[in-house]
């Protein structure tokens, strides 16, 4: 009799936690639900460890667990140690194997797009993909025992951003779990070649870097960073229009954007040589190699940065730039980064189980600590780890003055990076206002797919 209560007491604990995990058909067990984020489905949860019966029958003798996740380059060595403290946790559950994979966060959404079923369980991803991804019905919800430990260990702003209308249900779903609070670019700067003080306005960084015969390195090609150049003019996104698809801008004035893009220009044609578009990932290799001295990166490269500038390792907000008789500062993309869980998963209780894992307090001060990461954990944010770390203090400062990187139209990179890619052209020029309007004029049209 103990036994029989105590798999019906099983059953009925892992059914209550973990209803609405699954996407596709399997997330119709949400629909049903009458509680929708409630308290009424409060998983028992010790930091990040859940009581076993929430496994189900995943992790037995009959059913061992196998899972795939997918991490970024940097972090894959720190997420496979996190594997085996999650396999520790767990003494009971039978694992096959949880394999880390490298896979680059942009491109998570379009590999798994691609084929769901051979995707990776576990990924994180960007704050721009989310809805890509809930369209599409293969991210799996937070699973609903989960929502209150989320919610309440982690900033109100990823919740909110995660958090999306279910068309089923048409209920608020958290449909990821965050990750990062730190999705944004700043300066980066050898503090033997660029001063404090230089680098607070691009005019400084670019002379100071001229003069040490350094580069300054900003990936113009890129939408995700190549935006700055129309945001720093006024020239914002205000999410998406009422059709769901088409980017929507604020009113902005064109002729202030105009000399904006022109001041740009100008600056890169007048450092042309120490201004270089380049992928990002080469900041941090120009300071190894000595050919670097400034750059815009994020906080995902802030070990290798660090590791190849030691102590002249330097980091602030992103610089302001003179337009006419006016210093404007530099705006930019910042967003967040989540884990989800593939609605497809084999093993859609486990997949919850350590994506909550992962993203738990221990994990994101593990992160902090070896990767330099920002924390959406709440308690970790107050620690000295970040709040005395001049990356963090960087990218705070910065978020100030940036567009939050949620609901982008799926046509906004390429045209961003076009515009970047024409300033920084051998035959741009800066003083003809009439195409520069015509450059600026054509990258909107493009960005909202009217060409």
């Amino acid at each position: 009799m103990k036994k029989i209560l105590a798999i019906l007491l099983a059953g009925m604990m892992t059914a209550t936690a973990l209803v609405g995990c699954g996407g596709g058909d399997s997330s119709s067990k949400a629909d049903d639900s009458k509680s929708g984020n409630g308290s009424s489905n409060a998983a028992k949860i010790e930091g990040s460890i859940v009581d076993k019966a929430y496994f189900g029958d995943e992790g037995t003798d009959a059913k061992p667990i196998t899972l795939k996740v997918w991490a970024p380059d940097a972090a894959v060595g720190l997420v496979k140690k996190q594997v085996e403290s999650f396999k520790k946790a767990y003494p009971d559950i039978k694992f096959k194997k949880i394999d880390v994979v490298a896979q680059g966060e942009s491109d998570a959404a379009t590999q798994i797009l691609n084929d769901a079923s051979a995707a990776a369980d576990v990924f994180s991803f960007p704050s721009d993909q989310l809805n890509k991804l809930i369209d599409a019905g293969v991210l799996a919800p937070v699973a609903k025992g989960f929502v209150d430990t989320v919610t309440s260990e982690n900033s109100e702003d990823t919740i909110k951003s995660a958090t999306a209308l279910n068309k089923k249900t048409k209920e608020d779903t958290l449909y990821a779990y965050p990750e990062t609070n730190d999705n944004g670019y700043f300066l980066v700067y050898d503090k033997s070649v660029v001063s404090a003080d230089q680098a607070q306005t691009l005019e400084g960084v670019l002379e100071a870097c001229k003069k040490a015969g350094k580069k300054f390195i900003f990936d113009a090609g890129d939408g995700f960073y190549a935006c700055t150049f129309a945001f720093t003019g006024g020239v914002k996104i205000d999410g998406l229009e009422s059709d769901g698809v088409t980017q929507k801008f604020v009113k902005y004035d064109e002729d202030e954007a105009v000399a904006t893009l022109q001041a740009f220009a100008k600056l890169i044609k007048k450092y042309k040589g120490t201004f270089t578009s380049l992928n990002v990932k080469n900041v941090a290799s120009g300071f190894k190699n000595g050919t670097a001295g400034a750059g815009v990166d994020g906080s995902w490269d802030t070990k290798v940065n660090k590791e190849a500038l030691g102590d002249n390792f330097g980091a602030a907000k992103l610089p302001t730039i003179k337009v006419g008789d006016k210093d404007k500062q530099l705006f930019s993309m910042f967003g967040y980064k989540y884990i989800g869980v593939n609605g497809s998963s084999q093993f859609p209780n486990a997949a919850q189980i350590f994506a909550l894992y992962l993203t738990g307090e221990d994990c994101q001060q593990q992160r902090t600590e070896e990767l330099g990461w920002g924390p959406s954990n709440l308690n970790v944010q107050k620690s000295d780890l970040v709040t005395k770390s001049e990356v963090l203090n960087a990218i705070s400062e910065q978020a100030k003055n940036a567009c939050v990187q949620v609901n982008i139209a799926s046509t906004f990179w390429t045209p961003m990076g076009n515009l970047g890619n024409k300033l920084v052209a051998d035959d741009c020029k800066p003083d003809d206002a009439a195409a520069m309007k015509k450059l600026l004029q054509d990258t909107i049209a493009n960005v909202r797919d009217e060409g």
